[in-house]
C-alpha cells in the first residue's frame, strides 16, 4: 500500500488507469480517477508513457468472448511490463475480475490485487486513498468535456437468458434524483453540455428506491439544469416501457429525440427462450407507439444472431422485420455462450461462421436503410455539436446520434471554422451510408 507519508518522501508514483469495455466502465474509471485526484494522488488515463514505479489499474470488461479476451490480453501485457521492471504495480478491477478472480489469480499470479465492480473503497485504500463521499459527481472525464456519460443506476433485475451482467454488476440499484441533479450541475459548471444517460436498464429507474418508475421525473429535473443542452437516453428495456418519458421528451427541448432500446430479436420463439418478457406483436406495437408519439425520434436497437436454436425461419423473421421497421440506427452481434447464464444450458448449435454470416446479412440491409434515411437529410439544416477536428474536417453529431456508435457530420475545415464543444447550424450537402457532409450556416 502507498501511504501519503511515503509519497511525500519519494517521488510520488503515478496511477495510470486503462479502461476497456462499455460506457459504464468509462464512467466507473472517471469516478475512480476523481477520487484519486481528490486524495491528491497523481492519476492519468491511458497515458502514452509510464514510469518504472507507476501503478497501472486495468478496468476490465467481461461481457462477451471478444471483450474477455481483450481484457486478458491487456492484463498479460502489463503484468509482463511489471516483470521487466518497466512499471511498478498492476491492479485489476471491473467486470472480468468480478466474475473470474479465482481463475485469473491462478493464471496471472503477479497481479498485485484483483477487485470487483463494487469494491471501489477497498481499491482506493490499496492505492493509498480514502473514499470521499463529498466528491459526489466530481469525476475526471475521459470524454471531451462537452459530453459525459451519466450513470443513473447500477446492476440489473432482468432475467435475460443470454446475459451475465447481473453476475458481474449485481441487482438494480438506482441513484437518487437529488444526487444525480448535484452531479449534473457540477458537470455543467465544468462545461458539459450533453448528458448521455446510461444504466443496464434506464426504464427500471426508481422502482427500488421510490416504489415506482421515476425516469420521467428525473428527466424533468435534469432538463432544468442550466447549461445542459442535450440529454440522451441509452439502454432502455422494452418490457414495461414507461410511455410517460415520451411526453417529457416532447415537452422539454433539451431532451434529444433519440432512444436506444436493445430489442435483441423479433421471433416469438427466440424472445421466449431469451426470457425477454415481450412478444413479437407487442414489440412491433411498442415501436409504432413510440414513433406515433414522437414522430421524428431516432430509434437505435441492438440484435443478436445465432442464439441457441435460432432456425432459418427465426432469422428470416428478424431480417424481414429489420427491412420493414427501418431503424435509424442498428447494431448486431453474434451470440456468445456465457457460463452460469440460463442459456448456457442450451446447446450452442450454430457455427461461428453461420452466426457471422447472419450478422453480415442484417448489417448489409441496415446499411441500405441508413443510406436512404441519410439521403432524406440532404438540403436540411441541423443543430450539430462539434466533437473534434480530424484531418481536413470538423466532426460533430446531430441530436439523433450518440458518440462512437452513430452517424457523424463532417464539415470541411479548409473553408470553415467550428469551435470544438460548441453547437453550430449545419446544412447537409451530401450523405453516405453512415456519414453526413455539410456546411455551417448562420
Amino acid at each position: 500500500m502507498i501511504t501519503k507519508n511515503q509519497a511525500s518522501k519519494t517521488k510520488q508514483p503515478k496511477i495510470n488507469v486503462i479502461t476497456l469495455g462499455c460506457s459504464k466502465n468509462t464512467y466507473d474509471s472517471e469516478v475512480l480517477m476523481g477520487q484519486l485526484r481528490g486524495n491528491q494522488l497523481l492519476v492519468e488515463h491511458e497515458p502514452a508513457n509510464m514510469g518504472k514505479d507507476d501503478i497501472v489499474v486495468i478496468n476490465t470488461c467481461g461481457f462477451i468472448d471478444n471483450a474477455k479476451q481483450e481484457s486478458i490480453d491487456t492484463i498479460l501485457q502489463y503484468s509482463e511490463l511489471k516483470e521487466q521492471g518497466k512499471i511498478g504495480k498492476v491492479i485489476v478491477t471491473g467486470c472480468l475480475s468480478e466474475r473470474y478472480t479465482p481463475e485469473l489469480s491462478a493464471e496471472i499470479s503477479n497481479v498485485d490485487a484483483y477487485f470487483g465492480t463494487n469494491d471501489l473503497p477497498q481499491m482506493l485504500q490499496t492505492l493509498g486513498a480514502n473514499y470521499k463521499h463529498e466528491l459526489i459527481g466530481e469525476r475526471l472525464l475521459t470524454t471531451p468535456s462537452h459530453f459525459a456519460y451519466f450513470k443513473i443506476a447500477e446492476g440489473c433485475n432482468r432475467p435475460c437468458s443470454f446475459c451475465a451482467i447481473p453476475l458481474m454488476r449485481g441487482q438494480h440499484v438506482s441513484r437518487t434524483i437529488d444526487d444525480l441533479v448535484v452531479e449534473a450541475r457540477y458537470l455543467a459548471s465544468q462545461g458539459t453540455k450533453e448528458l448521455i444517460l446510461i444504466a443496464q436498464d434506464l426504464t427500471y429507474y426508481g422502482i427500488d428506491i421510490y416504489g415506482k418508475r421515476k425516469l420521467d421525473e428525473l428527466l424533468n429535473r435534469l432538463a432544468d439544469v442550466e447549461g445542459i443542452e442535450w440529454i440522451r437516453l441509452q439502454y432502455a428495456y422494452p418490457s414495461g416501457f414507461p410511455m410517460e418519458i415520451l411526453d417529457v421528451m416532447n415537452a422539454r427541448p433539451n431532451i434529444c429525440n433519440y432512444l436506444d432500446m436493445p430489442l435483441q430479436h423479433i421471433s416469438d420463439n427466440m424472445l421466449k427462450s431469451m426470457r425477454r418478457g415481450i412478444t413479437k406483436q407487442k414489440t412491433i406495437d411498442l415501436v409504432n407507439q413510440i414513433r406515433d408519439k414522437v414522430p421524428n425520434i431516432a430509434l437505435r436497437t441492438t440484435l443478436i444472431c445465432g442464439y441457441p436454436g435460432e432456425t432459418q425461419d427465426d432469422f428470416e423473421q428478424m431480417l424481414a422485420w429489420v427491412e420493414d421497421t427501418k431503424f435509424d440506427r442498428l447494431g448486431c452481434f453474434t451470440y456468445s455462450h456465457e457460463e452460469k447464464t440460463h442459456a448456457y444450458d442450451l446447446i450452442d448449435n450454430i457455427s461461428a461462421e453461420e452466426k457471422q454470416e447472419r450478422v453480415d446479412t442484417i448489417m448489409e440491409v441496415q446499411q441500405g436503410i441508413s443510406f436512404d434515411i441519410n439521403q432524406e437529410k440532404v438540403g436540411h439544416t441541423f443543430k450539430v455539436l462539434i466533437d473534434r477536428k480530424e484531418a481536413d474536417y470538423f466532426i460533430g453529431r446531430t441530436e439523433f446520434d450518440s458518440p462512437e456508435v452513430d452517424n457523424e457530420v463532417l464539415i470541411p475545415a479548409t473553408s470553415q471554422y467550428a469551435s470544438i464543444g460548441n453547437f453550430v447550424q449545419v446544412k447537409i450537402d451530401r450523405a453516405e451510408d453512415f456519414d453526413l457532409y455539410g456546411s455551417i450556416v448562420n
